[in-house]
């Protein structure tokens, strides 16, 4: 399958690129993290270790157990969110060793450091919501989320069953869909690059530490179904937090999915506009929840500048508004939370309808 190629005009991006630079030095401020991030990271790492050794080496009763092991999950999402994210765009810290280890925080967690640059840095943030190319909207056959995919029976039910397959995320990616990608070398349409001999050790080594830590030591510590019970939580709760702060950036019911013109593949935008149709915002005002999703409710500015770590986004967000405003782009912002939620169900819902 032939890649889409972008229109050539720049103007749009040139313009933003332009204010944003000159934001960042009159503000005098790096366009990395700051102490209050690697703070917040470190906390949220702490959080993790302090539930993970209570549950497993002081096993409290039932009741505390599944509280903490739903907690624990929202803190495994928080930290892909706040730590793992933001290193992974090299955008945590100034410094490079600093970002590889907050990317590499995802291999503890049980994914692939590889796989996650390959699939989200390169492959989504430049082909967003392009069938085919984009796999953050291939989760066929359980589900429809753009008209160009099959329809199925059972799509028309998918508002409602969504939710039960969202929870299914974290623990299908551990150990499903990074060793489809590993044995494939394919995401979606898009081959892998040749990976080295570092790479594959990463990826194995990676593996054997999240089977070791959070299959293997638990099940020892304290048998098999406290673990089995334990994992499945929060498993279930960190995989619906993550599909949820991501299809509420792209699977709503405002956002554009292109289709490039079958003969030439060439799309009617430039990328930055692309990433603007694309995308939405959501709760920008809400700071609990821009400090808890890592700024990813600002995800406009995210997918046009990845490598400006999310602290910036509320005060770069008022200048991309500015911008697209000037160019006559709309801006896709749910003021809360909710009305991107019901925004979501009645996008799947329209994508169940034609089936």
């Amino acid at each position: 399958m032939a890649l889409p190629r972008f229109a050539a005009t720049r103007s749009f991006h040139t313009e933003l690129k332009t204010r944003i630079n000159h934001y960042f030095e009159e503000s005098g401020q790096r366009m990395t993290g700051d102490a209050k991030l690697i703070f917040k990271g470190a906390l949220l790492v702490g959080l993790m270790a302090g539930l993970y050794t209570h549950l497993v080496f002081f096993t409290p009763a039932w009741g505390w157990a599944l509280l903490e092991c739903a907690v624990l999950g929202c803190v495994i999402a928080a930290i892909g969110f706040n730590v793992m994210h933001d290193g992974a765009h090299g955008s945590f810290s100034r410094f490079a060793w600093v970002n590889k280890l907050a990317a590499y925080t995802l291999g503890v967690l049980g994914g692939s450091p590889f796989m996650w640059n390959s699939k989200h840095n390169l492959i989504h943030h430049t082909y967003t919501n392009i069938e085919g190319h984009d796999d953050d909207i291939n989760i066929q056959p359980w589900m429809r989320m753009a008209t160009e995919q099959p329809k199925h029976a059972l799509h028309r039910y998918q508002h409602l069953y969504f939710w039960f397959l969202y929870c299914m995320l974290y623990i299908s990616w551990i150990f499903v869909m990074d060793y489809q990608k590993y044995f494939t070398r394919q995401i979606g349409a898009i081959g892998l690059k040749e990976m080295n001999t570092g790479e594959h050790v990463s990826f194995w080594s990676f593996k054997a530490v999240n089977l070791l830590l959070y299959v293997a030591l638990p099940i020892y510590v304290v048998g098999f179904l406290p673990w089995l019970t334990g994992f499945l939580v929060s498993t279930a709760v960190a995989g619906f937090v993550l599909s949820m702060v991501f299809q509420l950036a792209h699977t709503v019911e405002h956002a554009a999915f292109p289709v490039p013109c079958p003969t030439t593949h060439k799309l009617e935008d430039e990328w930055a506009i692309h990433q603007v149709r694309t995308t939405a915002n959501f709760a920008t005002n809400n700071k609990v929840i821009s400090w808890l999703v890592g700024g990813l409710n600002f995800q406009i500015e995210h997918h046009l500048f990845p490598k400006i770590s999310h602290v910036h986004y509320p005060a770069i967000s008022k200048i991309v508004q500015q911008v697209c405003a000037e160019f006559d782009i709309t801006y896709n912002n749910y003021a809360r939370t909710r009305y991107a939620v019901a925004s979501h169900v009645g996008f799947l819902r329209q994508m169940g309808r034609a089936a």
